[in-house]
């Protein structure tokens, strides 16, 4: 599986404004709902338990919430880059402001974890994590993390 796969353009927002960790993954969730033919109270409600659960903040400013969801198909993926970063209870207690949220379907087994690890690992990349903050658009951000997720070997 690549990004590619799991990443459309128009599931990226580049400007986003949220006041708190909330309203952020609110706006996920409209994004997911919007590209995926969902309901955003059903999304927002499976990310909000998942985040009960533990934080999703990984550190050094990124988030990946994610949840399983009924009527997906197949993983998806919504990629967020906020205006000013939310305080997200993260392991390493800083604030976020990029959030590559991963839906799995409801059944999903082992794919989805793999996922998530590919995901975390990509992102712990301190030269790409700059390089999506500055980037002017969406499509500018799709083809960095495509480039960089063919570029490393499938986990």
């Amino acid at each position: 599986m690549n990004i590619g796969e799991l990443l459309d353009r128009g599931a990226i927002s580049t400007r986003v404004s949220a006041a708190n960790k909330k309203k952020a993954l609110a706006v996920i969730a409209e994004i997911a709902a919007r590209n995926f033919g969902l309901e955003p109270a059903e999304v927002l409600e499976a990310l909000s338990e998942r985040e009960a659960a533990g934080s999703t903040g990984v550190g050094h400013g990124v988030g990946v919430p994610h949840a399983r969801l009924e009527g997906l198909q197949r993983m998806r993926g919504v990629f967020v880059r906020l205006e000013q970063p939310v305080e997200f209870e993260s392991v390493d207690d800083q604030p976020v402001d990029l959030l590559f949220a991963l839906f799995a379907p409801k059944n999903a087994g082992a794919e989805h974890l793999r996922a998530l690890a590919r995901v975390s690992r990509l992102l712990r990349q301190s030269d790409l994590r700059e390089q999506l903050r500055k980037a002017r658009s969406a499509d500018a951000i799709h083809a960095l993390l495509v480039q960089d997720m063919s570029a490393r070997p499938a986990a």
